[in-house]
Parts: C-alpha cells; structure tokens; sequence
C-alpha cells in the first residue's frame, strides 16, 4: 500500500474511532443505561440544474449529498458533476467519500477520499476538510486536498441565504479554487485556479423538499490555469442563465 494510501485509511480510521473511544470512556464513568445515538440518513441535492451559457453551451449540473451515522459521526458520500449535453460527455465528475465529526458547537471536521475525472487523466486525493456556519448566517464549506503524486490544492465554498418571504429564498454563491502546485495534465496552474458565483431564486414546496429555482452563474479562470485554457483552444470566461431545484428526501 503506497504512502498516499495509507495516510488517507489512517486518518479516516481515526475519525470512525474518535466517537467510539470517547463513548466507551464515559461509559467508563457513568454506568447508567442510555439508548443507542439517533441513527439517520437521508439525501440532499443543493443543485440539479440545467445551464444555458451566453456562448450557446449546454450542461446539466448537480451537487449531492448522501448521508448516514449519528450527530456524533456521519458517512458521506459528496458527488458533483457538469455534463455537455451537445458532445454528450463529462466535463467534471467528482466524488468523495468523507466520515465526519463535530468539533464545536456550528463545526464539524472531515477527513476522506476523492475521486476525480476532469478533462484528462483521473485523480485521487485525501481530504481534510470543515464545514459549519459562520457569524451572519454564513455557510462554509473550506477542504485541502493532496494528490497521490503530492500535489496541493484548497476549495473554499461559502453560500448566504436571504429569507424574502416564508416561501421565497435569495441564495447567494461563492467558490473559489487555489493550487500550490501545477498540475498540467488536467490544466490547472499555480495560484488562484477558478471562482464560480451564483445567484438563485427559488421557492420552497412539499415541505421544502421540492425548491424549483432560476438563477444566474458566473465561471472564471485565473493566471496559469486561464493560460492553459487559452492554449487548448478553450474560453477563461463565461456567464450562464440556470433553472433547476434543490432536492432532499
């Protein structure tokens, strides 16, 4: 097993064993009898869209989330995608299998495995993330990743939602993507990769398990990475109008 292998087991292993070892040493201390954790489960989609760009570019877009443990340690499995629906081809496939612990009132931390298909060959990464809320209602999701071959990379995700209404829902997006390392074969430079941000309007139905929504995203690249594109005959830039619905079961 390769260096990269096991430092990614390890440190998932560490966080599945975390919550067993601080529940057997409270019940080291407390004999009284307690009921098992909550145990759920469930699926989320922020999005399942379909985007229409000002250069006529079609894609149809997701972003899920499956889920299952207790509010001591949850199992996700994180899966987002952009499908060409004119040359009927992935354009991005990402997947990731996290385990997840809380580690303060609003955080929690996450530790895992990625799984990568950009336009090149694939990758796999381990990941080290947190996600919670921040002061003002903010939502943050920030992850570090690095490659088998050691290659550095950070996402940050922030997102803020506006309630106009009981009904109406304003949500505003942000990523943002740095490499600390160049990456040529899947054309990602060094410094500041992309940043991608969204406004939607939705509406919440069916017990807000059913939000259809319209929108407007904006995609750009930066400094190597916008370089590498303008070499493969790709744009750096691009707008794209969006209808779709946030989905949860």
């Amino acid at each position: 097993m390769s260096f990269f292998k096991s430092l990614a087991v390890t440190t998932l292993t560490g966080l599945v064993m975390m919550p067993a070892l601080g529940l057997a040493q409270e019940r080291r201390q407390d004999t009284t009898p307690r009921k098992d954790p909550l145990k759920v489960w469930g699926a989320q989609f922020e999005e399942f869209e379909y985007r229409y760009s000002d250069d006529d570019e079609e894609l149809g877009v997701w972003s899920g989330d499956f889920f299952y443990g207790t509010d001591d340690l949850k199992v996700r499995w994180l899966t987002k995608g952009e499908y060409a629906i004119e040359e009927q081809a992935y354009e991005k496939l990402e997947n990731q299998l996290v385990g997840q612990i809380p580690v303060s009132d609003f955080f929690d931390a996450k530790a895992g495995i990625r799984f990568d298909t950009p336009e090149g060959p694939d990758r796999t990464y381990a990941v080290l993330g947190i996600a919670g809320l921040a002061p003002q209602w903010f939502e943050i999701d920030a992850n570090f990743y690095v490659s088998k071959d050691g290659d550095t990379s950070a996402e940050l995700d922030a997102e803020y939602e506006l309630l106009l209404t009981n009904y109406w829902i304003l949500a505003a997006a942000f990523d943002a993507t740095v490499a600390f390392s160049e990456d040529r074969e899947i054309g990602v430079g060094k410094g500041l990769v992309s940043t991608e941000t969204g406004l939607r309007l939705r509406y919440d139905l069916i017990d807000r398990s059913f939000s259809p929504y319209i929108g407007v995203v904006h995609e750009r690249k930066y400094g190597d990475t916008a370089d590498f594109a303008r070499a493969d005959g790709a744009g750096t830039e691009q707008w794209f109008a969006v209808i779709g619905a946030r989905l949860s079961f």
